[in-house]
């Protein structure tokens, strides 16, 4: 057991003799958040027109098909 800890210690050591990190200055919070937010491209008018129409009309077919869906099973089981 007294290896054990002799070992243990060892690693202890050598964790806390590496070299500690330099300092780097923080940027403000936003300042960061504004230089990310540049980088993204933004979509269009049109293609957000175009995406919430698609979005809108896919919603419509899955409530279409689990209306329809809901309808056969009612069937099959035998009433509404």
């Amino acid at each position: 057991m007294a290896k054990n800890s002799t070992k243990e210690k060892e690693v202890k050591k050598n964790k806390k003799e590496k070299a500690p990190k330099q300092k780097v200055k923080k940027e403000n919070y936003f300042v960061g958040i504004r230089k990310e937010l540049e980088k993204v491209k933004w979509p269009s008018k049109a293609e957000v027109l175009k995406y919430t129409f698609a979005t809108v009309v896919f919603v419509i077919i899955l409530v279409i098909f689990f209306v329809l869906l809901n309808l056969v099973m009612s069937l099959i089981k035998g009433g509404f």
